[in-house]
């Protein structure tokens, strides 16, 4: 059987939404929740233009809001599928605003979204495997498979770490911690 591959390009996809007053949060910011929604969308949007097939949100690596965002700026969402496991996608995803009237740009976040293509039956579904096209794309995949090993050993630790251990209460007093432990 021939395998099937795709252009990592073919996944590119940017948005952009002006900010309005009911985006905001209670200190008249936009809402981190209403970009993480936006994000969300995008993700799904380039894993499944990637992969020709519904997707759903796997995980959502870290999201750092560097800039707030204010009303009246132009949101402009970038995102591309970065890495091509068998059912999975990471979207690399990247915000700025602009203020309109300014021109000024600011970054506000990136964040990467794993996606995973689904068949007609709701089971994982095989997706094309990658073509990589640029040197940007080779940089963006290999710091995929990067953020992927960091995280299986993290999770290897948090599994392996016994928090009973002598050591593990001393670093706690060590933090001015008071341990009150009952029973």
């Amino acid at each position: 059987m021939e395998k099937k591959y795709k252009k990592l390009s073919a996944s590119r996809i940017t948005i952009s939404e002006l900010m309005l007053p009911s985006h905001t949060n209670f200190s008249g910011k936009i809402h981190g929740g209403y970009i993480l929604m936006l994000m969300d969308q995008i993700a799904f949007a380039a894993a499944s233009r990637y992969s020709g097939m519904y997707c759903v949100t796997a995980s959502v690596d870290t999201v750092d809001f560097l800039n707030p965002i204010e009303v009246g700026e132009l949101v402009t969402m970038k995102a591309s599928v970065n890495y091509v496991g068998k059912s999975s996608m990471v979207v690399g995803i990247r915000v700025t605003s602009e203020n309109i009237q300014t021109g000024n740009i600011k970054h506000c976040n990136s964040s990467y979204f794993t996606m995973v293509a689904k068949d007609e039956n709701g089971n994982n579904s095989a997706v094309p495997r990658p073509e990589i096209t640029s040197l940007e794309e080779v940089r963006r995949f290999h710091n995929a498979i990067k953020r992927i090993h960091l995280k299986r050993e993290k999770d290897h630790h948090e599994e392996n770490f016994d928090h009973t251990t002598t050591d593990a209460f001393q670093a706690l007093v060590d933090m001015n911690i008071k341990i009150s432990l009952k029973g």
